[in-house]
């Protein structure tokens, strides 16, 4: 029979980074205690009205432009129905028919065969970003079998990246998002941090023969850890081909990953559509945005939304740092990836590059088998490190000078992950790890051991 081709396609909620809600004055904090941060709106209370947060569609347009998206001049914001105990209107305000942004791609690179050295790039298609409205938080109490609602998060931005499905495995589904994640965190339009909730992914997986039309595909809601996506759907490809040899069916539903178990469980069908009755938001016009050719001459600058501005002012993205970094220090393009891939750690490697005459391409090993190593065994981020740029730089600086050699530098280092708060120096003086340069000094050290072993120095010669 021929092989099964999976198909994986994703939803991701990126919270956006600001500082108030998409519609109101709220505050948005993580972890603020439970509903301190809910305006009149955001509790919907009636006769209360949106107004749109700049920053939000700024944010919307920055992320638009970085994955090639066209950015719609005029976008249009609905209401999407579902009844839900954390959200108090009873609808959310999207942008279903027509939103802020379409037709982008992201590229990622992914290893083969998990050698380091043979990287892929591939494309995903980015189908459309949107603006939307966040919900609250229902905490579920089974001890006194009550549901507790918690509004603070009810009414934060949301981009929702929809990626058309071009993926087919949980490694390129983990290998885009975090991609994506890298692209957000450069921009600042969100800081996309997992483990708080701002970067959550929906997987669409579904299975066929190659020729046959698409099959029944499920959905894995919430994700919530790049490791788990990769689990999810590889899990999930698995059940369902599984599932189908099997002579079994599989079920149009919304499963949920469980990372205690490693395993995909169901939550709801689908098979009873929703009806969300989309509905033009009466209380919103349409957003428009300009460029500089369409900006009215007589158009107050603070307005308005101008792409163009935002396009000139794009920071590099993540694959043009990682070429600069190849290009101007000679590294190897995968450990450009690892640079990048850890926070601060490419600003770290360039600040020691600066202060030592060491080579880069011997510092990057110092940086990828010494300090990373040890800040991963010691589950610490770059910004933690007890050793600083500075003292590595120092400690380089005295291996490239041959005054101590490479297994003493490895023991100097050691000594300088205490965070004692001694130089390179001091630890090598005081534990006497000098390489000697002079001659006569070596020659005398030589013929003391001579003269305090006679006898042996004769049975060698006579031996």
């Amino acid at each position: 029979l021929a092989p099964w081709v999976p198909v994986v396609g994703l939803e991701i909620h990126a919270q956006i980074s600001s500082n108030s809600k998409l519609f109101s004055g709220s505050q948005v904090q993580f972890a603020a205690p439970p509903n301190s941060l809910v305006s009149f709106f955001d509790a919907s209370l009636p006769g209360t009205l949106p107004v749109l947060n700049r920053r939000c569609v700024e944010a919307a347009v920055m992320t638009g432009l970085a994955l090639n998206c066209s950015i719609n001049k005029k976008s249009l914001f609905d209401r999407k129905h579902y009844f839900y105990a954390d959200l108090p209107a009873g609808y959310q305000i999207t942008q279903q028919r027509v939103p802020i942004a379409v037709n982008g791609s992201l590229s990622y690179s992914l290893c083969i065969d998990n050698k380091m050295s043979q990287m892929v790039t591939k494309t995903v298609r980015i189908k459309q970003i949107q603006l939307e409205q966040d919900s609250g938080k229902s905490l579920h109490d089974d001890a006194r079998s009550q549901t507790l609602v918690d509004l603070n998060r009810a009414g934060v931005g949301l981009m929702e990246v929809v990626m058309e499905p071009d993926l087919c495995c949980g490694e390129e589904a983990a290998a885009a998002v975090r991609e994506l994640q890298l692209i957000l965190q450069t921009l600042g339009s969100s800081q996309a941090v997992m483990a708080e909730g701002q970067l959550r992914v929906d997987a669409n997986v579904s299975v066929h023969h190659p020729g046959e039309p698409y099959g029944v595909r499920t959905e894995v809601k919430n994700i919530n850890s790049i490791r788990f996506l990769a689990k999810a759907v590889d899990y999930e490809i698995q059940r369902q081909i599984e599932e189908l040899e099997n002579g079994g069916t599989v079920l149009n539903e919304t499963r949920a990953f469980d990372s205690k178990l490693g395993c995909t469980i169901p939550m709801r069908d689908k098979e009873g559509k929703q009806d969300y009755r989309f509905m033009p938001e009466p209380n919103l016009p349409p957003l428009i945005l300009y460029d500089s050719k369409s900006l009215p001459a007589n158009m107050n600058h603070q307005q308005v939304i101008n792409i163009d501005w935002i396009h000139e002012r794009l920071p590099d993205l993540p694959s043009v740092k990682r070429e600069k970094l190849v290009e101007q220090y000679g590294i190897l393009p995968e450990h450009s990836f690892t640079l990048l891939n850890e926070d601060g750690l490419a600003e770290f490697f360039e600040s020691v590059v600066k202060q030592t005459q060491m080579k880069p391409k011997k510092v990057i090993g110092w940086i990828l088998k010494d300090l990373l190593s040890y800040l991963k065994q010691h589950s610490l981020t770059v910004k933690e490190s007890p050793v600083s740029s500075f003292l590595l730089a120092d400690l380089l600086n005295l291996l490239e000078k041959k005054e101590i050699s490479s297994t003493a530098a490895k023991q100097v280092l050691v000594e300088l992950w205490k965070g004692e708060g001694k130089t390179p120096l001091e630890i090598v003086k005081e534990q006497k790890l000098e390489l000697l340069q002079d001659q006569k000094e070596l020659e005398q050290i030589c013929q003391t051991v001579i003269d305090g072993q006679e006898n042996e120095v004769i049975m060698m010669v006579l031996g």
